[in-house]
């Protein structure tokens, strides 16, 4: 089918809204794109783009404007980002990108789900208790966003898997809960040139970086890599899930500011926060 024919038939199923200040606006609601996604040869992504493109605003995106324009909302679905580690941050991240329209999602983890992931981590249930962290993100994704293209790995993350793994990233997060694979996550990146997002989390406290290629990165942090540090604070803090789910938000902001190259960023940064005691500081990193 032609693109001509795509837009023919977006328009005649687009119909008039209002936001809640009353301006109004042509939507189109999940149910008609899934439905044009069953009858034309279009996935449900490239007809989201295509109505976006036209002036049409797919209702399940409809509250992220006017903080988004519509080219924001075209640029944020025609973007791919990689989420290593599916646990407490992870499954956060995973939600948010996934809610907020990003268009393809690479989740990785070899995890399975503990009784102890249930305090935390929003993938985990009961009922998924031994089963695979990396397929209950990607179920949990096609429930909320069945637009979203995903790639699974339900591997760890090493040296020789890292390159495969992330080099379709625009953005890279690391939601990980040990240091020495941090450090692979962050030596990946430099050498493909993506830009990452990391944050580490123990007790009610937690911390935040960005790193592009160029920057020093988390050896500013930690040391050199090759101290092959394992488990960070968490071990001995535990990790409470008000802060959980406070630094993957603060993560996806950093991932969307990347994305659409809007706000400030905390690199060279790292933001450290304290939720017992309501503190939040930004130390600049030499």
């Amino acid at each position: 089918m032609e693109t001509e024919d795509l837009l023919k038939q977006i328009r005649e199923k687009a119909f008039k809204a209002s936001y809640p200040d009353g301006t109004t606006y042509w939507g189109l609601s999940v149910n008609q794109v899934m439905s044009l996604e069953k009858t034309l040869a279009f996935s449900a992504k490239n007809i989201e783009i295509a109505a976006l493109e036209n002036g049409i605003i797919p209702e399940r995106y409809v509250r992220n404007f006017n903080a988004f324009s519509q080219k924001d909302q075209i640029k944020l679905l025609q973007s791919t980002v990689a989420v290593v580690g599916l646990g407490g941050l992870g499954g956060g991240v995973t939600e948010i990108l996934a809610r907020i329209g990003i268009g393809t999602l690479i989740l990785i983890d070899g995890d399975i789900f503990e009784d102890t992931n249930l305090n935390r981590q929003m993938l985990s249930t009961q009922l998924r208790i031994g089963t695979s962290k990396a397929v209950a993100a990607a179920e949990r994704v096609k429930e909320i966003n069945s637009s979203v293209t995903i790639t699974v790995h339900k591997q760890f993350l090493d040296k020789q898997n890292a390159p495969a793994f992330l080099s379709k990233a625009h953005v890279i997060v690391d939601c990980l809960d040990n240091i020495s694979t941090r450090f692979i996550v962050h030596d990946a990146a430099k050498k493909l040139q993506i830009p990452l997002v990391s944050s580490a989390v123990a007790g009610a406290s937690g911390q935040l970086t960005t790193i592009f290629p160029e920057d020093g990165g988390l050896s500013l942090i930690y040391g050199e890599s090759d101290l092959q540090a394992s488990m960070g604070a968490e071990k001995s803090l535990g990790c409470l899930p008000h802060a959980v789910t406070f630094l993957s938000s603060m993560e996806c902001s950093e991932v969307v500011k990347i994305i659409l190259n809007r706000g400030s960023l905390l690199r060279n940064q790292i933001m450290l926060v304290d939720l017992d005691t309501n503190s939040f500081e930004i130390m600049h990193l030499v």
